[in-house]
């Protein structure tokens, strides 16, 4: 009778013993482990069954396959793999503005190179030692327009003024070389620069020009660096103590699951990423301003101020200016003697020497195949409407800075469209805590937003600083690039094109009205005291009989030359 219950007892003992057996054989852990070696993870001290989960942190705390040395080590994981996902899908963006800001700004400095050249070359031709022996001012001019491109605290206007004041008094010495002028003399003459108009209209309309270009130029590259930096360093995430909690959990946990290959539900991984990039998503307002603004200097680089426009034909703009000097040489000198007094006259030898050799031929500027081209393109065209042609080993610059508009706030959606991250099937994707349906509603982008994400603790009291310091940057360039679209800049604003009110909405205001008195009498030297007002006229006239001859003579050689 007593062995029936033993026979009993030992049959349930064997059943139990198989049971468990097949048991311990459904949870090896066999999968993870290979999972973890092909991730590079070491696992020595993985368990080769599932083991309770009760030191677990993150991860579910039921049966595991995980560690919680393996634990720590997949939240370190996850927040490399998180850096990388930003990093690659932030990379097209920050490649636009590092390839682009490399292009313009080659294009722009080789473009004033061979403006220089240009004119140096045709000046040796045309004014041969003349030219030479008075080039520094133009070296200085090129110079100084070079050091506010880059960056430089260059007051345009002062530079263009100064350059058109020395050019004055070189001009006025060699055409009236029969005297001697002192310096007092020579900074009495340059007093009479806006009411003799001894250039013409030239130095007006290059001063409107040349600061209007260069300040749109300026910005422009100032712009493509800005967002260069600025999206590089935004791309450089900081992970909060909730965000990679979050991101171990979405990534990883399905390894300790003994669910390796399970991929994260699209919803699931949104939530996360828009908690972990929610002081990114703050940027993205002022992110679009900044383009709205770098795509209105790249209309205005088109159109009205197209630098290449300016500076091409400028050796052919001062040396216009040159020749109106000549031509209005015996009034401006007039002038300049009735205000600042009768210069001394020169020794024997030096009366009006070869003035007819001093310019005695026309300026022929460079013909359209002569010119030079630089490595970037021989045109501005093709460096940005061109952009579009995908010439000049750049694509579509305007079309890519549209494009890059809203980047931040859509980059939670953009990294979890990779197929590598999600599964597109909702039914067969991780939802943090199996394989099934993601449920929760999807938050909205931004800060403010966060209060209520169901995967990410986010603080929404406390934004980033950094990315505050990023939106400050961005709105200080904003401000630069609307000035800049308006044709003023931070140091000075332009107000001497009065063709600015023809609407072209650039801001420019009309040059004033201004009422010229009557300069000061400076005297050129004490020991030549000044004739009498009423012997003033007499005293003159050989001087400018001289230079009516000697004009004359000019305009005939050059009447022989053109035919």
């Amino acid at each position: 009778m007593l062995k029936t219950p033993v026979v009993v007892f030992t049959s349930l003992s064997l059943l139990l013993s198989l049971s468990c057996a097949g048991d311990v054989k459904s949870r090896s852990c066999s999968d993870v482990r290979q999972a973890f070696t092909t991730k590079g993870f070491s696992v020595h001290n993985l368990p080769h069954q599932e083991i309770s989960g009760q030191h677990l942190r993150v991860c579910s705390q039921g049966y595991t396959c995980c560690t919680s040395d393996m634990e720590d080590r997949i939240g370190q994981q996850s927040k490399l793999d998180f850096e990388k996902l930003v990093d690659e899908t932030s990379l097209t963006i920050r490649t636009i503005f590092t390839s682009r800001h490399k292009k313009f700004d080659e294009f722009f400095l080789e473009l004033l190179d061979n403006s220089e050249k240009s004119l140096n070359d045709m000046f040796v031709r045309t004014y041969g030692k003349l030219y030479t022996h008075n080039s520094e001012m133009f070296e200085d001019l090129f110079s100084e327009l070079k050091r506010y491109y880059t960056g430089g605290n260059v007051n345009l206007e002062e530079v263009l003024n100064d350059f058109w004041s020395r050019l004055l008094e070189r001009m006025f010495q060699l055409l009236n070389s029969q005297y001697t002028f002192t310096d007092d003399y020579l900074e009495c003459i340059s007093k009479y620069t806006d009411q003799l108009k001894p250039f013409g209209d030239v130095p007006r309309k290059l001063k409107a020009q040349v600061t209007k270009a260069f300040i749109a130029a300026r910005s422009f590259v100032q712009g493509l660096m800005v967002g260069r930096e600025v999206a590089n360093r935004v791309a450089k995430v900081n992970i909060s103590p909730g965000c990679s909690k979050a991101l171990t959990k979405m990534l990883y946990c399905p390894y300790c699951g003994e669910m390796p290959g399970l991929k994260p539900c699209a919803n699931y991984c949104q939530n996360v990423m828009r908690g972990c990039l929610a002081n990114q998503a703050d940027l993205d307002p002022e992110w679009n301003l900044f383009i709205d603004a770098m795509l209105l200097v790249a209309d205005r680089l088109e159109g009205p101020f197209n630098i290449e426009a300016v500076m091409e034909p400028i050796d052919v703009k001062i040396s216009e200016a040159i020749m109106t000097m000549q031509d209005n040489s015996m009034q401006v000198s007039s002038k300049v003697f009735q205000g600042c007094g009768h210069p001394k006259a020169a020794g024997v030898g030096r009366s009006a020497r070869g003035i007819s050799d001093v310019f005695n031929s026309r300026f022929r500027p460079y013909s359209p195949e002569e010119r030079p081209t630089t490595a970037a393109g021989t045109s501005l065209d093709r460096l940005v409407s061109g952009w579009q042609r995908g010439q000049s080993g750049v694509i579509d610059i305007k079309e890519k800075l549209k494009e890059s508009k809203k980047f931040w706030s859509s980059l939670p959606d953009s990294i979890c469209a990779e197929d590598e991250v999600t599964d597109p099937d909702e039914e067969q994707c991780w939802n943090s805590h199996t394989k099934g349906r993601y449920f929760p509603e999807v938050v909205k982008d931004g800060l403010t937003n966060q209060l209520n994400n169901p995967e990410v603790e986010v603080d929404i009291t406390r934004p980033d600083t950094f990315i505050r310091q990023q939106i400050m940057t961005l709105r200080v360039m904003t401000n630069k690039l609307r000035n800049a679209y308006n044709g003023k800049d931070v140091y000075f604003q332009d107000s001497s094109d009065e063709e600015s009110g023809s609407g072209s909405g650039s801001g420019f205001t009309t040059e004033p009205e201004v009422i010229h008195t009557e300069p000061p009498m400076l005297e050129a030297d004490k020991s030549d005291p000044q004739p009498p007002a009423d012997a003033a006229g007499p005293q003159q006239m050989p001087s400018l009989q001289l230079l009516s001859a000697v004009t004359a003579l000019t305009w005939l050689l050059l009447l022989l030359r053109w035919r």
